[in-house]
């Protein structure tokens, strides 16, 4: 008897898969980081694929099911929902899901890594609140993305339109590319906010002049890596300072943008999903910033990062909106 979905996720630098059933209880949530060397700021496109082969065979004999009773096999095959989005390391996924939906003849379906992320920051309001009555806006800030999105439910995941972001290196890459110079290791945001908090940082008071915001819905960064690197170079500042000062600007550059696109469109709900989106300092700006005149949707803070529960639950969404309820 089929009763499960398995999701699989294969993003630039972490494997996942996630078992749900059919009533949306989680089975198991499994994931693996791909490692980055000492120094490094990054990965090969094909040094990522290498990893996510030898990863997604170990997380997937973790699942102690009996395979032919998955029913679905849901996976982001590509970046976003464009036309020719596409990155070689979403095709081992694809690739992989095609295979075990052969094997044990369950449904495969694709979705993008972007719904992914919407579906996971949505787990617990889909039912309550209509997705597919209204647009909304979807944040999704990572260290491979920084684009704000016109989101809405459709009949298959989501529809969406770029509507905003940066236009050369990502949020995450800033946060990144600051760290690996201050010597934490990559990816370091977490490592940076956890800095922070070890060392109970006072940042009330805490002033440094930071980069102008253009202000506008696409904004430059690489020149703010620079900013922020000379700092550092300088020793005029404190690590923490710095750090704290980093993660402020990046949450009023959110800030600037997502102004600049309520000018021209009537939303009620913003979601923001992504890395970038589970540091506690870039959350309370933004919350303190809307919470008046929005609802702010984060996803849990386990579920910001990649991972795979929202294309496992992705069908299941799918099937709630679709359904008549009028019976």
């Amino acid at each position: 008897m089929k009763k499960y979905v398995l999701g699989i996720d294969t993003s630039a630098y972490t494997t996942s898969i996630a078992l749900v059933d059919y009533n949306g209880n989680v089975i198991c949530n499994l994931k693996k980081n791909l490692e980055v060397l000492d120094g490094q700021k990054g990965l090969r496109q094909e040094t990522a694929v290498f990893m996510h082969l030898n990863n997604l065979p170990n997380l997937i004999n973790k699942i102690n099911i009996d395979f032919n009773e998955i029913g679905i096999i849901s996976v982001s095959a590509f970046p976003r929902t464009t036309k020719d989005s596409y990155m070689p390391v979403f095709v081992v996924g694809k690739n992989f899901a095609k295979t075990i939906a052969k094997s044990v003849d369950a449904e495969y379906i694709q979705y993008s890594h972007q719904e992914n992320h919407i579906s996971a920051a949505i787990l617990d309001t889909y039912k309550s609140y209509n997705y597919s009555n209204k647009d909304i806006i979807a944040i999704h800030i990572s260290g491979g993305t920084s684009e704000f999105l016109i989101s809405r439910k459709s009949n298959r995941g989501f529809t969406t339109e770029i509507v905003g972001g940066s236009k050369d290196i990502t949020f995450g890459q800033l946060i990144d590319r600051i760290g690996v110079y201050l010597n934490f290791k990559f990816p370091s945001g977490q490592s940076m906010q956890n800095f922070l908090l070890d060392n109970n940082t006072d940042v009330d008071g805490i002033k440094i002049i930071k980069p102008k915001i253009s202000g506008e819905k696409y904004i430059n960064l690489s020149g703010v890596e620079n900013y922020y690197k000379k700092f550092i170079d300088e020793n005029k500042y404190s690590k923490e300072i710095i750090i704290y000062s980093l993660f402020n600007y990046i949450g009023e550059c959110i800030v600037s943008i997502l102004r600049n696109i309520l000018n021209d469109i009537n939303v009620d709900r913003i979601i923001i999903s992504g890395g970038v989106s589970a540091n506690m300092y870039i959350r309370k700006l933004l919350i303190d910033e809307f919470k008046n005149s929005y609802d702010i949707i984060f996803p849990k803070s386990e579920l910001s990062a990649d991972n795979s529960l929202g294309n496992a639950m992705l069908p299941l969404i799918d099937r709630w909106y679709n359904e008549d309820k009028t019976n």
